[in-house]
């Protein structure tokens, strides 16, 4: 059996393994001493952001508030409606409906139809009874795609 190497003491050296390999043998086998230094080492906290004070109430901007302004004669491209309000109990949402009356194309008796259509009341001013002016808008939710324009007759 061949004989070991053995230090100057006198005790045989250890055969040196995978953990204890330079770093250039470790960058030859994927990583580079680099990378793997920088994977122990802890990420640097960043410094938390500060919250901003809240001024104080006389130094508040004031609140824009919008004037009510007069409805338009006519809005141009979008359908409008006349009918009775029959229903104001949601918030800022009325339910108005259509009557239209019209003689049968087939018989001539005169037949009166309605439809409900949900429209949008932002100041709540429409009560049950009123007869209102409504116009097509976008859809403000599932059943709302109508607002209210002017109330032109309140109800007794």
């Amino acid at each position: 059996m061949p004989a070991r190497k053995s230090d100057a003491a006198g005790t045989p050296a250890k055969k040196a393994s995978a953990a204890r390999k330079p770093a250039a043998k470790k960058a030859a086998g994927g990583k580079s001493a680099a990378k793997s230094a920088a994977a122990r080492k802890p990420a640097a906290k960043k410094p938390a952001a500060k919250k901003p004070v809240a001024a104080p109430v006389a130094a508040r901007k004031p609140v824009k508030v919008k004037a009510p302004r007069p409805a338009p004669a006519r809005v141009p491209g979008r359908k409008e409606r006349r009918g009775v309000v029959v229903s104001s109990a949601m918030d800022k949402t009325i339910v108005v409906r259509i009557d239209a009356v019209r003689a049968h194309d087939k018989y001539g008796k005169v037949v009166r139809r309605s439809s409900k259509l949900h429209a949008h009341d932002e100041q709540n001013v429409a009560g049950v009874g009123d007869v209102v002016r409504i116009v097509e808008t976008r859809p403000l939710s599932a059943t709302k795609h109508w607002r209210l324009l002017e109330v032109l007759a309140k109800a007794k």
